[in-house]
């Protein structure tokens, strides 16, 4: 990830802000906390997925949406709409049917959700752009990378040692992966009220469910459909609401 936002960086000229945020303690230690937390989510997800709780993963994402939410009304006290409300309630109807078949992974989910909504709302707090803040993590966790990197080389099995140019495209393309989604999302976290990237943020679990559903021919349970309609539902009403807020007071609640 680290190249990648390097470039971007001297490519947008956030070159000063980078070494603005390097001179002061403070953003240091934050910016550092939340690198960290990513750091923890990421391997809590890349575990999960290689101990066989894909499904867990996958209600992680649905319950981060509510989590947002509850951070954005409670803590940054933003208000919603009665509409909202109802929409937020037909959502967290549809996140219950599916976690209720999950209850004994119900922590990885858990760990994932809170630990991504705490993620963007330091995010949203901290003074620095989303591009030079993910810079500055990059870096930061980058040595804790390394050490996990010779820690795990050991376990790796002969057969695999002579991959190397192969392995290393593969990991410099996650990377860049990486870098877009992170980008993206703490930018929109410091744009938009929290609340409402929560509700967007129901799109992500639901097209990785129609993929699985399409393209790998996964079999649909009527506790996923179900889910499904409920979800949907609070997404178009939560949207709904916006349109109808923004064309009644032409007021955008997008931050420039």
């Amino acid at each position: 990830t680290l190249p990648f936002a390097l470039a971007l960086v001297i490519a947008t000229r956030h070159f000063a802000e980078v070494m603005a945020v390097l001179r002061s303690p403070r953003m240091l230690a934050t910016l550092f906390f939340t690198a960290c937390l990513m750091g923890f989510v990421w391997l809590v997800f890349v575990w999960a997925v290689l101990n066989e709780h894909v499904y867990a993963t996958s209600i992680g994402y649905y319950i981060s949406p509510l989590v947002n939410v509850a951070f954005g009304t409670v803590m940054l006290r933003e208000r919603l709409s009665v509409r909202q409300w109802l929409a937020v309630g037909l959502a967290a109807i549809g996140v219950t049917i599916l976690a209720s078949g999950a209850l004994m992974t119900l922590g990885i989910s858990l760990m994932l959700a809170f630990g991504f909504s705490l993620y963007g709302l330091i995010r949203k707090l901290a003074p620095v752009s989303a591009l030079s803040g993910l810079a500055v993590e990059s870096a930061l966790i980058m040595p804790l990378g390394f050490a996990l990197v010779l820690y795990s080389a050991g376990s790796i099995p002969a057969s695999e040692l002579g991959q190397g140019l192969d392995r290393a495209l593969q990991v410099a393309f996650v990377g860049l992966l990486t870098a877009i989604p992170l980008y993206a999302y703490a930018e929109a976290a410091r744009r938009i009220d929290y609340a409402t990237l929560g509700i967007l943020q129901f799109i992500s679990p639901t097209v990785i469910f129609l993929a699985g559903l399409v393209l790998f021919n996964e079999p649909l349970r009527p506790a996923q459909l179900a889910s499904f309609v409920f979800v949907w539902a609070g997404m178009i009403l939560f949207c709904w609401d916006l349109y109808d807020r923004r064309k009644a007071t032409g007021v955008s609640r997008i931050v420039p």
